[in-house]
């Protein structure tokens, strides 16, 4: 199975109304990060463990540990949770700046370093949430 139908299988998998948010999601971020690379992670370690929801990625992000190895990842992330929706923006030095900048205006949304998590689109400003993602996306790997 390719990316593209591990991804429509994962949105497809989840209960209305998280279902039509994921796909209305997965195009808006399609749209803002045309030629960005697609990601799909399964949630499961090297032993095939649970550790994590699965993630829809978006995008490449050039991780950089203390060892001063490096991995690659999604610059963009979408997830569902047991309440609702998470979009990860990574690549973000100042762990404030998403809170400081969208908490305010995005709605009803928990906004942490690197996380936006909501309920459901109707309960978010769209525009403002589409701001944050090319604020992420324009972040250099």
């Amino acid at each position: 199975m390719n990316i593209q139908e591990q991804i429509s299988e994962y949105i497809n998998s989840q209960p209305e109304p998280k279902r039509n948010d994921m796909l209305e999601l997965h195009r808006i971020i399609l749209e803002l990060m045309p030629d960005g690379k697609l990601w799909f992670l399964d949630g499961k370690n090297d032993e095939g463990k649970t550790v994590s929801n699965p993630n829809i990625g978006y995008g490449l992000h050039i991780m950089e540990y203390a060892d001063g190895k490096t991995k690659e990842f999604y610059q963009i992330g979408m997830s569902a949770n047991t309440t609702g929706i998470s979009v990860y923006i990574m690549g973000i030095d100042d762990k404030t700046y998403l809170a400081e900048t969208f908490g305010k205006e995005i709605g009803k949304a928990s906004v942490t370093g690197y996380c936006i998590k909501f309920k459901a689109l109707k309960d978010i400003n769209i525009e403002v949430l589409k701001t944050a993602i090319g604020y992420g996306y324009q972040q250099k790997p």
